[in-house]
């Protein structure tokens, strides 16, 4: 009889509950949507904890209403959930504020000047204008400065994973593998630093006595109670296995288990991710993050709205394909996607940078199209969109090689965009390898899956693990003359706008004081304790 486990993918927009096999099969799945976040003012993005937290509520019920049976033999949950999103408790565990989605771009002042001697060491690294960013950007930070009183009655600092497993266990506890974003943690040594001085506790402004303990992915942190299970719906004594991040699940999902695969996720933040034994930071300075095998390293490189563009898209430019696929009773997106095919490889001279949101190394960046003429339509700008992407994770590729000095030999990939075989044939022909697309689409949903039943003991490590449980619905293959077009627009076109336009950027940001009106002066005025 296969054994079954219970995965909770909880995300931007959605929270999904999925019961796989310890063959890798999905076997029911239950998604509840949800509007992504409330906005007070603009920049901000906020939801309140509890909404996620009852969507698993209600997955589980519906689960075990679909097929009580199933429901019965699962032997253990796990949970993974998006980044850089931050839960506040009190000494109760009562949730103190809002949490500010990883999308919110309030930024803190950060009056007060760092240590002196990690000023020095910033701008001798040549980091220090990246380090304020970061630094502005801590949400701790800004709760220090706008609501004092808020923070003092803050006990607990949290991601929103160890606020599930909070929940789940009655302890503060978390898996390394989930610690990703504006938070003290040593990437390096996977742990909260051992040093008072360690520059993170002034960058992030966190005490180490408010963070979590955290254990290693694949620990059992505990079982279902009589209590829990009443409120979830999960039978007593199940197993609560710890894993890790959304995109870390993700990479073990698609198999991705080595420095010689990459693992391509078209999400709303797109990234470029692979596994490393080593720590290796293909942008210098920029952490590798926590991977789900333990002691291992997912290092990363990020399109920070990536697929967002899409919706981006759809709102402001495909209202006539929006209407007629309510007319065909397909997703837009289908629509879309059909008409990639109408446009040729390089959407004939339209080249987009998708800097829609600029990273800290290319703080002033901004996206940019170029190449218009008379023959291009919104077709030919939806195409460029996608290769846009494509090429911003093509040279996060070859950061990653250079930095490993190893070569990659094979692309997989996972997230919304790879349920389209048109994406996935233009992917193959922009990195010119063959693309590996999963069985499930829901492949953070499988890692979290292939952490449990490691943490079973069904299976003996994760590359087993891995062996059992991943398997590839379709392999594309890159197309010659296709290939040589997107090698010569990068190599001639796209890695030259950036360069070009640097001044171009730095220029409009300080005439427009854009996207800086979040921060300083600017929100004078606002009613931060709403």
């Amino acid at each position: 009889m296969d054994k079954v486990v219970l995965v909770i993918d909880c995300g931007t927009q959605s929270t999904r509950g999925l019961i796989f096999n310890d063959k890798g099969e999905l076997l029911i799945k239950v998604k509840k949507e949800y509007t992504p976040y409330f906005s007070d003012y603009p920049g901000f993005a906020e939801q309140d904890p509890r909404l996620y937290w009852n969507k698993m509520c209600e997955c589980c019920k519906d689960l075990k209403e679909s097929n009580e049976e199933l429901w019965n033999k699962i032997e253990a949950i796990t949970v993974t959930t998006m980044r850089d999103t931050c839960v506040y408790l009190d000494e109760e565990g009562e949730i103190i504020r809002p949490s500010m989605l990883w999308l919110d771009q309030r930024m803190a002042r950060c009056e007060e000047e760092l240590p002196i001697l990690d000023n020095m060491k910033f701008r001798i690294v040549g980091m220090k204008k990246a380090a304020i960013i970061s630094r502005r950007k801590s949400k701790v930070n800004w709760i220090k400065e706008n609501e004092p009183e808020c923070w003092d009655r803050i006990f607990k600092v949290m991601l929103l994973s160890g606020y599930f497993n909070y929940r789940l266990t009655g302890e503060f506890i978390d898996s390394i593998a989930n610690q990703v974003g504006h938070i003290p943690f040593d990437y390096k040594k996977l742990s909260w630093p051992q040093s008072d001085r360690n520059y993170k506790w002034a960058l992030f402004g966190i005490d180490k006595n408010k963070l979590p303990k955290l254990v290693k992915p694949g620990s059992i942190i505990g079982v279902i109670g009589k209590e829990l299970s009443e409120e979830t719906g999960i039978n007593e004594g199940v197993k609560i296995v710890v894993s890790g991040s959304d995109k870390g699940c993700e990479t073990l999902g698609v198999g991705c288990s080595d420095l010689t695969g990459v693992s391509l996720s078209f999400g709303t933040t797109a990234t470029i991710q692979t596994t490393s034994s080593k720590y290796i930071e293909p942008m210098k300075f920029m952490p590798a993050y926590p991977a789900v095998i333990p002691d291992n390293y997912n290092p990363e490189v990020e399109i920070f709205r990536g697929y967002w563009m899409i919706s981006w898209f759809k709102k402001e430019f495909a209202q006539r394909e929006m209407a007629e696929a309510e007319e065909k009773g397909i997703a837009p997106e289908v629509l879309l996607n059909e008409r990639l095919n109408e446009v040729p490889p390089g959407a004939q001279g339209l080249i987009l940078q998708p800097y829609w949101g600029p990273g800290l190394k290319m703080p002033e960046a901004k996206g940019a199209i170029i190449g218009f003429g008379d023959v291009h339509t919104r077709s030919h700008i939806y195409r460029s969109i996608i290769e846009g992407i494509n090429f911003g994770l093509i040279e996060g590729a070859e950061m990653i090689e250079n930095k490993s000095k190893i070569k990659i030999e094979k692309v997989m990939v996972s997230g919304g965009g790879s349920q389209s075989d048109a994406i996935c044939q233009i992917t193959a022909d922009m990195f010119n390898k063959n693309v590996y697309k999963g069985e499930t689409y829901e492949a953070a949903g499988l890692g979290g899956a292939i952490c449990a039943f490691v943490a079973l003991g069904t299976y003996s490590d994760f590359n087993q693990g891995i062996s059992n449980m991943v398997r590839y619905s379709k392999v594309f293959y890159p197309q010659e003359k296709n290939a040589e077009i997107y090698r010569l627009l990068y190599k001639n076109v796209y890695k030259r706008i950036y360069p070009k336009l640097k001044g171009i950027y730095t220029e409009i940001q300080k005439i427009t004081n854009y996207p800086e009106i979040y921060i300083g002066d600017n929100t004078e005025g606002i009613n931060y304790e709403k």
